[in-house]
């Protein structure tokens, strides 16, 4: 494929297509597949598209400013990437790419457990980003220790520990194409490997993931985690009021309501329909993040008026590095920082802190009346 012009991308939808002529079918798939019938896939961004934008008028937007923080780190938006696995699925850059376009957005960047390139290697790619790392629990406790361990000395300023995956959804499209999720695995390469260059482990990821992964692991486990490091600690994969309040109960720094993408449990609801539950169960004691279906700057600000701090953005990330490399990944997130620019002034509200949940209604209530 040519080199494409990316100036001409106005959308995060028009990087999808893109990539997919560049992606092996298998590992696009991959990346753009849910669970079993795909139903909370689809849920996942209709649940945005349901929810109405009040604007308010006669409000001083001559200067408007995104910025805000995340767990107390700034971010020129309320947005980090996503974590997701191996990269170099999309990009032989992996993500070493995309810590850079981070760092260059000046948004977090979540580094995945089972990531192309190992963590010391992103942090030295991308030693002024805010980077984060998302863990997935070893069956070896002492495995999961040392990678705990290794993000605190590698620079990483928070764990984001994953908790909807005790094993694998039934994912039928990887099922279809006999699709493996091959190294390299860069932070389970052997010690002054590099797994953009041969380092890592090669074998089945999923297969990896079914060994590795405590199916065991309970609320009992937080404070051990905790213990080994004096980072904040996140959970991923929260979706119901009564485990935000457990979570809250445990001291832990924020949550995140997500459903892993619809890659798990199918036919749950989608991590917008349940964000107000959730924030209002947490009662301001833990941030509280969103992801699953972002697509547009508007759903930024929907996010912020049902109480969440900020959003992870993941699959258009994946789909931009393919189409352009980190440069495609700078470019989508202008584009995304400008829709929520304009949102925001068309809004009437000047910083993320104004907007609230006078600003949204739900489409199905809102016809009701």
């Amino acid at each position: 494929m040519s080199e494409i012009d990316l100036s001409a991308i106005h959308s995060l939808a028009e990087f999808e297509p893109l990539a997919r002529l560049v992606m092996d079918p298998g590992a696009f798939d991959y990346v753009a597949g849910g669970s079993w019938d795909e139903v909370s896939l689809a849920e996942n961004e209709g649940a945005w598209r349901r929810r109405r934008l009040r604007p308010r008028v006669l409000v001083d937007v001559s200067r408007i400013d995104p910025g805000t923080t995340m767990l107390g780190q700034a971010t020129a938006m309320p947005l980090a990437i996503a974590p997701m696995a191996a990269h170099g699925l999309a990009h032989p850059d992996a993500e070493v790419a995309t810590a850079r376009a981070a760092a260059a957005a000046g948004v977090p960047f979540i580094l995945s457990t089972m990531s192309t390139c190992s963590m010391e290697e992103v942090a030295h790619a991308s030693p002024d980003g805010v980077r984060w790392f998302q863990l997935y629990s070893q069956a070896e406790p002492a495995r999961t220790r040392e990678l705990v361990q290794r993000a605190e000395a590698a620079g990483y300023g928070a764990i984001v520990l994953t908790v909807d995956l005790p094993l694998l959804g039934y994912r039928e499209r990887d099922r279809r194409s006999g699709f493996e999720l091959t190294g390299p695995h860069g932070n389970f390469a052997a010690p002054g490997s590099s797994a953009t260059h041969g380092g890592g482990i090669h074998a089945d990821g999923f297969a990896q993931l079914k060994q590795q992964l405590v199916t065991g692991l309970s609320w009992d486990d937080l404070a051990t985690i905790r213990s080994w490091s004096s980072l904040p600690l996140v959970l991923k994969g929260i979706m119901t009021a009564e485990d935000a309040q457990l979570a809250a109960e445990h001291g832990v720094d924020a949550i995140v309501a997500s459903n892993h993408g619809a890659r798990q449990l199918d036919r749950v609801q989608a991590p917008t329909d349940v964000l107000e539950s959730i924030v209002a169960a947490v009662d301001g004691r833990v941030e509280v993040w969103v992801d699953g279906g972002v697509r547009r700057g508007h759903d930024i600000a929907i996010a912020r008026a049902l109480g969440a701090r900020g959003v992870l953005l993941g699959r258009p990330i994946l789909w931009a590095l393919a189409a352009g490399g980190g440069a495609g990944i700078e470019r989508a997130l202008a584009i995304v920082r400008e829709e929520f620019e304009i949102a925001m002034a068309l809004l009437g509200t000047p910083t993320p802190d104004d907007i609230g949940p006078s600003h949204v209604v739900l489409e199905a209530l809102r016809s009701e009346r």
